[in-house]
């Protein structure tokens, strides 16, 4: 069978004629791009092909456009290309609620690899500064909001300690991407003095540097509040 040409869209020689110069460096990170006027006049397309084509670099992080001035090209960044798909990953969610359980596990999956890694590479300022964010969050205690994000800080924390930039920049997107599904937890009764006890033995297991003690304590600990999800949501299965 011969194989179809298929038909592109203006915007989209644009587009890849524009992702050239900028991965070819002509065009480098920090730097603006030429004006909408001077696209148009440079590639011969009207002005709807030159701004459709901006927009989609928008979309993909590798320019940040503001109004009245010059698209400009973005130093790409972990966070910056997770933070792409916050918008759809959030419409996901809602509009399929069944998503969360793989979320969960995505996030059991990706946490117990960074407390090991956190176990085996840890400093003894980077174990100061856990043992500081587990001090904040046990100052919270009875401040829901305050309490969520000091939780979210020791896991951060912990993250950063992996020493890989990819994985504070997942985990930043899962709480984005979930956060209104873990009050519930905070407000269980008796729920922050065991995420408190949870949390000091993780914290305690990377002090140590036991890799395994370290994996035991934050699967012990997701689990138990994935537990407590399926518990207090109604809409859970068993």
């Amino acid at each position: 069978m011969p194989e179809q040409i298929q038909r592109r869209k203006l915007y989209q020689e644009v587009l890849d004629r524009l992702l050239e110069r900028i991965r070819s460096g002509e065009i480098p990170p920090g730097a603006h791009l030429p004006s909408e006027r001077e696209l148009m006049e440079f590639y011969g397309v009207g002005r709807p092909a030159v701004r459709e084509a901006l927009q989609a670099l928008e979309r993909s992080g590798i320019v940040e456009i503001t109004h009245g001035e010059r698209a400009l090209v973005v130093i790409p960044t972990a966070g910056r290309l997770i933070e792409q798909l916050a918008g759809g990953a959030r419409h996901l969610l809602h509009s399929q609620p069944d998503m969360l359980a793989h979320l969960k596990d995505a996030r059991v999956f990706l946490e117990v690899g960074m407390a090991r890694m956190a176990a085996e590479r840890a400093t003894e300022e980077d174990i100061a500064r856990l043992r500081e964010r587990l001090a904040e969050h046990r100052a919270s205690v009875g401040k829901v909001d305050e309490f969520l994000q000091r939780d979210m800080a020791l896991h951060r924390e912990i993250a950063r300690i992996s020493g890989n930039p990819i994985f504070p920049a997942i985990l930043e997107a899962l709480f984005g991407w979930a956060i209104e599904y873990y009050h519930p937890f905070v407000r269980a009764p008796g729920a922050e003095q065991v995420t408190l006890a949870e949390h000091a033995r993780l914290v305690d297991a990377i002090a140590t540097r036991d890799p395994q003690a370290a994996e035991f304590a934050i699967r012990e600990h997701l689990t138990r509040a994935n537990a407590l999800y399926r518990q207090l949501d109604p809409s859970s299965s068993a």
